[in-house]
């Protein structure tokens, strides 16, 4: 990463940072909600169904409303696990009944189909996760849904910096060519030790066992996430998902990891908290 790139990320992390800081801790869970519904759950539905279904403006349409539709049946799963069930459910249906409606080429028809049905899941639940760890959470939820979102950028931040400095074997080189073992290895440590960090300051009440775990076990899921939004992007041969970010490409470049550490959180606080 060029340094002025690297100067670009810092910026937009300065600028954006605060106010969401300030939104998660001091406003309503609704208004985090619609945050991340608005800023994580529409750009980040449209850049997949962009990279699958290029100029088609009706798919792009129906992912984002599955998307949202996964989202927000994980939002109200607690007070109605039906509905999370039945969209489930009824997913896999509406993307084969929408595929065969908007049938073009053959060639790519199984790929548009698999992301119809996967993308929604994969984006709604990631951002619902993120939203409904705020409430889990009780008085701390605020804290939690923090700590989503540190693990995954903590773990790229770190990533990037042992990478840089100490980076000489490849990790997955055909999916990510600048992806190295001691990345990851520095990734898992920024990420351990952050962890560590948030629950001394911010939920004293984790077991530091569980904080050690959830770091581990985030920072692997971080780097998996990561490494498959590289293979989407690289089978069908873009370099970033989009630019709506400044200096870090598309919105989904930045939550790819968060997507599969936020389910992690959630999973925590639902079986083990």
């Amino acid at each position: 990463m060029a340094a002025s790139n690297l100067t670009l990320r810092l910026v937009s992390a300065a600028v954006a940072v605060p106010p969401l800081l300030a939104l998660l801790f001091l406003g309503p869970a609704w208004a985090w909600l619609l945050f991340l519904l608005v800023v994580g759950a529409l750009p980040g539905a449209l850049e997949v169904f962009d990279m699958a279904c290029p100029g088609d403006t009706r798919a792009k349409i129906v992912g984002v409303a599955l998307t949202w539709t996964v989202a927000l049946a994980l939002w109200w799963w607690p007070v109605e696990p039906r509905l999370l069930v039945t969209v489930l459910l009824v997913l896999p249906f509406v993307s084969i009944a929408f595929a065969l409606w908007r049938l073009r080429e053959i060639s790519v028809s199984a790929l548009q189909l698999a992301i119809a049905t996967f993308a929604p899941v994969w984006v709604g639940v990631g951002v619902g996760s993120v939203a409904l760890a705020r409430v889990l959470g009780g008085n701390d939820g605020p804290a939690y849904a923090l700590l989503c979102l540190m693990i995954a950028w903590l773990g790229d931040t770190g990533g990037y910096f042992a990478g840089r400095f100490l980076g000489k074997h490849k990790l997955f080189e055909r999916v990510s060519p600048k992806k190295t073992v001691e990345g990851a290895i520095g990734g898992l440590v920024a990420v351990v030790l952050g962890t560590l960090a948030v629950r001394a300051t911010l939920l004293p009440s984790m077991p530091v066992r569980d904080a050690v775990v959830l770091g581990v076990v985030g920072a692997l899921l971080g780097t998996v996430g990561d490494l498959g939004e590289s293979l989407l992007k690289r089978s069908v041969g873009v370099k970033d998902s989009g630019g709506i970010v400044p200096g870090h490409g598309g919105m989904l470049d930045r939550i790819d990891a968060v997507l599969l550490t936020a389910p992690l959180m959630l999973l925590y606080l639902v079986w083990i908290r």
